[in-house]
């Protein structure tokens, strides 16, 4: 026979410690309702916002909150939209406090593009983007970063048909190392700057340049190549790559990048001597490091060297605090590079300028 008394005190205590954590909710859910998100809001954000043609997320974002990337802990979407992501032209985001603890963004009901069942008579706009895309959208359909010790594997122009020394479109290449005669569009670039780690001066990648564009005549070594479209005039040593379709605007949601990383911009792209808003830049830090399209970093730059003129020991010199510069957003990442969007400038940013999570 089972002794039951035996078990009545621990099943007491077991009562009594699940009761007294019960009432400790309750108790929290009334007094303090909703748990609170420490998102940073702008100081000067408005009541209400309506989307308009040529807006992006991150700006839309922008107006309300001083770290875009807070978007999701914020917005609070009608039912009807199955992607709250998604926000049209027309759309009337409100601002809205839940209880007097937490303010979210909720979409309008009334809003000219969501009310349901109307029929319209034109096609639905398209929904704004995270970022601009045409900023970027020449980066994301040729390579822009070849690994060294791939480059020298890759096909190479030998040779110009007709005794061309330069080619444009409509001339012919002739290719050698052509490995897969199946493949038939290419992209011709040529080997650009060296990309290294500022801290250990190892190769991260070359930059490849764009060329033009071609597609395979005729197999065989070599083979010939017919152009198609160019920006620069084709010549010997350029090196080809198969042409590569990507789907532009996928997959660029921001998010903070992980605690702790870390890296620095080494290079900016198109020449340009001054990196601003909308500058794209090169960062040395890649999939092997964690980092993921649509990671957002901070941008530092590191404290000036001061001279001491007051100090008794002549010539000291100290170093300033470090200066937040910017943010900017991961849109395409590579092994050991990726490129990112500068989406805000607070002063003038250079190369080896640090980046951190925010």
């Amino acid at each position: 026979m089972i002794d039951i008394s035996a078990h009545r005190p621990r099943r007491r205590f077991l009562s009594t410690v699940f009761n007294l954590v019960l009432r400790l909710v309750l108790f929290k859910a009334m007094v303090f309702g909703a748990p609170v998100i420490a998102v940073d809001w702008n100081p000067g954000r408005p009541d209400s916002y309506r989307v308009v043609e040529g807006d992006t997320l991150w700006g839309v974002a922008g107006r309300f909150l001083n770290r875009p990337w807070e978007w999701p802990e914020v917005w609070r979407g009608n039912p009807q939209i199955r992607d709250a992501n998604l926000i049209y032209p027309g759309d009337v985001l409100v601002l809205e406090a839940q209880g007097g603890h937490q303010a979210y963004l909720r979409l309008d009901p009334d809003s000219e593009y969501r009310l349901s069942p109307r029929i319209r008579a034109t096609p639905l706009e398209a929904a704004i983007p995270v970022i601009p895309l045409k900023v970027i959208s020449p980066f994301l359909t040729h390579p822009r970063v070849v690994e060294e010790d791939a480059l020298e594997n890759l096909p190479y122009v030998v040779d110009l048909a007709e005794e061309h020394v330069l080619g444009g479109p409509g001339d012919r290449l002739y290719v050698r190392a052509l490995l897969k005669p199946t493949l038939v569009d290419y992209t011709i670039f040529r080997p650009g700057a060296v990309y290294r780690d500022p801290d250990t001066h190892a190769i991260l990648g070359h930059e490849a340049v764009f060329i033009a564009e071609g597609y395979l005549e005729q197999s065989g070594d070599p083979a010939s190549v017919m152009l198609t479209r160019a920006e620069k005039e084709t010549r010997p040593g350029d090196r080809l790559l198969p042409t590569a379709a990507v789907e532009i605007g996928a997959g660029y949601m921001p998010h903070p990048a992980q605690k702790g990383m870390a890296g620095h911009i080494i290079g900016v792209m198109d020449g340009v001597s001054q990196i601003g808003q909308f500058s794209v830049v090169a960062l040395d830090r890649g999939r092997a490091n964690g980092v993921e399209i649509g990671h957002v970093f901070d941008i530092w730059q590191k404290g000036a060297s001061i001279r001491d003129t007051v100090s008794s020991r002549v010539g000291e010199k100290i170093v300033g605090p470090e200066q937040k510069a910017g943010t900017l957003m991961v849109f395409l990442t590579y092994r050991r590079v990726s490129f990112g969007l500068v989406m805000k400038a607070e002063r003038f940013i250079h190369v080896l300028d640090l980046i951190r999570a925010p």
